[in-house]
């Protein structure tokens, strides 16, 4: 199928990676389905989108609530009437305080969204896929090197992307049979508005702060499409896409 017959859903797609990847995969020739929290960011997207002449549907939606995240699902097959691809993108950190400082909420915040949300999505999205003709598609997940090894006073985020990596080989496993396959990206030091920080420092686990390099975030777009691109014999099973000078081969 080529892709300009190939609908994807994105969520997280307001900003950073999301956006990126969401406008990548327009180009491409997808149709995207832009979710996210914030209306106003998505239009922003789509409105980039549109001069580029793609065609994107604005769905707001909570991946942390199921209802909310039924109706993302049923919108993209009431426009598209298919589900191609779904990048499970959006995540959001807790701040960098010791484990023991932590409040429930700020857990749970994290975990609802990044573990929660993104198995909620993949289960909507696996219900389309078995059923839709032909049969099948491709769920990729954002992992984040924090998949590997944490960042200091990290627990919920790390945690988290941990759980990713199994979720990501159970989806893999459970779909198989059904022409359904997940891949993990996992991440490092892409330049967005959230990690643009970094140039000025970040915690180590040493206690300094120390700047650390970024890469522009449209190399993660593009793997992304090259991902979505493969046909369903061959598939990316992880992936790690990072500035090659962060501390990450021998972080702690």
């Amino acid at each position: 199928m080529s892709s300009q017959k190939k609908v994807a859903v994105v969520t997280g797609a307001g900003s950073g990676v999301g956006k990126r990847s969401a406008l990548a995969l327009l180009q491409d020739g997808f149709s995207v389905v832009l979710a996210g929290r914030h209306a106003e960011t998505l239009e922003t997207t789509k409105t980039e989108a549109e001069k580029a002449g793609g065609r994107a549907l604005v769905v707001p939606a909570d991946v942390t609530d199921p209802e909310s995240v039924k109706s993302l699902f049923s919108k993209t097959m009431e426009e598209f009437g298919r589900l191609d691809l779904l990048f499970n993108n959006a995540g959001i950190g807790a701040p960098p305080i010791p484990m023991e400082e932590l409040t429930y909420e700020q857990w749970k915040a994290v975990v609802d969204v990044n573990l929660t949300g993104t198995f909620l999505c993949t289960q909507q999205a696996v219900k389309i896929m078995k059923n839709q003709k032909p049969m099948g598609g491709r769920i990729i997940n954002n992992g984040s090197v924090s998949a590997h090894v944490p960042r200091f006073h990290s627990a919920p985020y790390t945690a988290t992307k941990h759980a990713i990596t199994g979720l990501t080989r159970s989806t893999s496993l459970d779909n198989r049979q059904f022409n359904i396959l997940c891949s993990q990206i996992d991440i490092g030091n892409a330049l967005t508005d959230r990690t643009a920080r970094m140039a000025k420092g970040v915690l180590q686990a040493d206690g300094s702060l120390r700047p650390e390099p970024t890469m522009d975030a449209d190399n993660v777009a593009r793997a992304i499409v090259f991902i979505a691109n493969l046909p369903l014999d061959a598939n990316v099973q992880f992936m790690t896409i990072m500035a090659p000078k962060m501390p990450y081969i021998g972080r702690g």
